[in-house]
């Protein structure tokens, strides 16, 4: 009882039930490359569409990003989360049931419309409940969560489908998104004042912003050239991790090494595993050592040289696929230390806009990358098909991940960028 009572030992507990919302939402967004397959099969599409289906999720999620800012901004984390969680489940039950591509699009579209609040409300409660030297390792932390959802999605919704088939499973997904949506509602509060308890030394509820401060926050938000190169880091990492452990990598493993679903599941559930471990490793050493930008474009070089070297070799032995997955993962912890920086650079009431607009960067690359690499794979396609569903070379596969190491070097090139030059003056 004393737990609860303590706004240090409650905040934890609300934090818990936010983060097991996101992580189910990363679920849903991160599930497709299991069933790639069968989604080709069950709606007869190709590999374009296949990637404009997964993508279907992103592209509403980024749109969402900036009206999410001003909702928790304004309405309060608490309200947005669980009305999202309702509606993200709905659309996890339209797409299970769905008997036609564009009935699946809906369904999908529609879990990434609700879905796309969570995260932003997650920071926003962290902002309410955490102090400035804790909001560095939270980020990371509640980044964490987007990868043990990635993990979900890997191996042990492959061995929930192999056991139930993909419809079954997503159905009993959306079940229990329906209960944590409503603890969420019934239990989460904004901040401890309006949990009734004392306020955190050092964190102040701020006053909600009235509407036209909020279009003033958000118009100096999207002023700062720094949003937009924060924007095209963010763009290029974040959408190729979400399409490679999303969609393309569990294809990749299978047609070129020859594996099953399952075994393949387990390269892309590594990638997961460095995506839970990365972000709080990065939260910590930045907080820790005073480093953020080093850290960026550190992890910038070691991320492009991955994807590189599976473009040059396209088959290079497994062990060096699982390591270069975990990495690709891993290194996510380096650039989401740019988000830091952008709650650091506005306003307390201003944080959940400010986030917000960076955060759609991720998963609007996430819309972008599936069709493209999807383009490509379908160019170099030979007409071989397995089980109904196409069957790509290897080349197709390079030039794909040749695509993927492109855009970590615009990263890398902005992330340079970012430590040299700030506000004109250098670093």
């Amino acid at each position: 009882m004393g737990y609860w009572s303590s706004a240090r030992g409650r905040r934890w507990i609300l934090w818990g039930l936010l983060a097991a919302s996101y992580l189910l939402v990363n679920t849903y967004r991160l599930s497709t490359a299991v069933v790639a397959e069968e989604l080709m099969t069950a709606f007869e599409i190709a590999g374009a569409q296949l990637g404009t289906l997964h993508a279907s999720f992103f592209f509403v999620y980024a749109l969402m990003q900036i009206p999410t800012g001003v909702l928790v901004d304004s309405v309060g984390p608490r309200r947005t989360a669980a009305v999202g969680g309702i509606g993200t489940n709905i659309g996890a039950v339209v797409f299970a049931l769905a008997g036609s591509y564009p009935v699946a699009f809906a369904g999908r579209f529609l879990i990434g419309l609700s879905g796309s609040v969570i995260f932003v409300a997650i920071l926003r409660f962290c902002a309410s409940w955490y102090t400035a030297d804790e909001f560095g390792t939270m980020n990371g932390v509640s980044f964490a969560v987007a990868g043990a959802g990635g993990i979900v999605a890997t191996t042990p919704f492959a061995l929930l489908v192999g056991a139930a088939g993909w419809r079954t499973s997503v159905l009993l997904l959306a079940i229990a998104g329906f209960g944590l949506a409503i603890s969420v509602y019934v239990f989460v509060r904004d901040s401890p004042e309006r949990a009734g308890l004392e306020a955190i030394e050092g964190v102040p509820e701020p006053p909600r912003p009235s509407a036209s401060e909020s279009w003033d926050f958000l118009k100096a938000v999207v002023r700062d050239r720094l949003t937009w190169v924060v924007f095209v880091i963010l763009f290029c990492t974040g959408g190729v991790n979400l399409t490679l452990f999303g969609l393309w990598g569990i294809p990749y493993v299978r047609q070129v090494y020859g594996t099953s679903v399952t075994v393949a599941s387990l390269f892309t559930l590594v990638g997961g595993v460095g995506a839970v471990i990365g972000p709080p490793f990065f939260g910590w050493l930045s907080d820790r050592t005073g480093l953020r930008t080093e850290i960026v474009v550190g992890g910038g070089v070691v991320y492009t040289a991955v994807l590189a070297l599976i473009a040059v070799l396209g088959d290079p032995p497994l062990p060096v696929i699982a390591i270069a997955f975990f990495l690709t993962g891993g290194l996510l912890g380096a650039f989401v230390l740019t988000y830091p920086l952008i709650k650091e650079r506005n306003p307390d009431r201003a944080s959940g806009i400010a986030l917000g607009t960076i955060n759609g960067a991720s998963f609007l690359g996430a819309a972008v990358f599936p069709s493209a690499m999807g383009l490509i794979l379908d160019s170099y396609w030979t007409g071989e098909l397995a089980g109904g569903a196409r069957v790509y070379t290897t080349t197709g596969y390079r030039v794909a991940f040749g695509l993927a190491a492109v855009a970590g070097g615009l990263a890398l090139c902005c992330a340079l960028w970012l430590h040299v030059v700030d506000d004109g003056q250098v670093a």
